[in-house]
């Protein structure tokens, strides 16, 4: 069992920070049994944290003792191991255009996979299910627009739109324009009203 924790924290010790180790991808190293029986022990330990039901991560070790791993890292390290789309919730997506000074308490996330929340240390991370039109354009401007829109609602979202128009370039707006027709037809007519055609 010595061998098998060993074997276990070398693999994971070579993986990026916040990445989510997962009892599958280490069948390799001893049956399921077993590979879930290190993965207690070695949470029991604290050599590693378990972020959710099967979700484990490293972690990071700095001059100030151990701390979690950045959310964020985890989110994307979970984004490419389950092959789901998770992207920032409208309220970060709206702070980070410029669009509310709100700056959102919790790590919420939106995903194409299950809602769940994970624990990473005292940080609850949210990740709640959307539809799909909410999680167009992943890690562009263009799709943060949709995401601070869909939060912001139908009432401010003419507002926020002309204050874009001043702040991103336009070929992002357009590029928004451009996905019209898979977005709520409130949105559709904010950005048609507002954004040049093509």
């Amino acid at each position: 069992m010595e061998t098998l924790s060993k074997q276990v924290l070398e693999h994971a010790a070579g993986m990026p920070e916040g990445a989510p180790l997962v009892a599958k991808e280490l069948l390799h190293l001893g049956n399921r049994a077993a590979v879930d029986q290190v993965l207690s022990r070695l949470v029991r330990r604290g050599s590693l944290l378990r972020a959710g039901r099967g979700i484990y991560v490293v972690p990071v070790e700095s001059r100030y003792g151990t701390r979690a791993p950045s959310a964020v890292k985890m989110v994307e390290g979970l984004a490419n191991q389950r092959g789901e789309t998770i992207v920032s919730h409208g309220a970060a997506a709206a702070n980070v255009l410029g669009l509310t000074t709100q700056v959102p308490m919790r790590a919420v996330y939106l995903t194409s996979g299950p809602s769940r929340r994970l624990k990473l240390g005292t940080q609850v991370v949210e990740l709640r299910h959307a539809p799909i039109w909410q999680l167009i354009f992943p890690g562009r401007a263009a799709g943060e627009v949709v995401r601070a829109l869909a939060w912001l609602g139908p009432e401010k979202a003419g507002e926020a739109i002309r204050k874009l128009r001043t702040k991103l370039p336009l070929s992002d707006l357009k590029e928004v324009a451009l996905a019209r027709a898979r977005l709520p037809t409130w949105m559709a007519q904010e950005i048609s009203a507002l954004v040049p055609h093509g």
